[in-house]
């Protein structure tokens, strides 16, 4: 099993940065697709972007170009880094690590908060 805590959100102005960070325990991290999801007041979750355990990245349309995921497997890290953000990003975001082998996990951390202000 994996566990996920995230770190990092917070209150930032309209075209600021934060670095969100996932720390995982458990032994499946290193085999597992990572990756952030966020959930706004009255909306359904929704991918951010995802990182293989082998390193292909992929992203919302509506973050591409402004945030970047990353993952350390040695140190069992995932972060995302986000640039450039504007008042929609404003959500509660959270870490997921999903695998289909030897068993399926999907994994989900306790969320953070991001406000974005204008």
């Amino acid at each position: 099993q994996v566990q996920l805590v995230e770190s990092g959100g917070g209150l930032v102005q309209y075209g600021g940065s934060l670095r969100l960070s996932c720390a995982a325990s458990g032994s499946i991290f290193s085999i597992s697709t990572m990756g952030w999801y966020r959930q706004a007041p009255g909306n359904q979750r929704e991918l951010v972007a995802t990182v293989s355990r082998g390193g292909n990245t992929n992203y919302a349309d509506s973050v591409k170009g402004r945030f970047t995921i990353s993952r350390d497997n040695a140190k069992k890290l995932v972060y995302l880094q986000m640039n450039s953000l504007k008042p929609e990003d404003t959500a509660v975001y959270y870490c997921n690590a999903y695998t289909n082998f030897p068993m399926v996990v999907d994994a989900w951390g306790q969320g953070t908060q991001v406000t974005v202000s204008s």
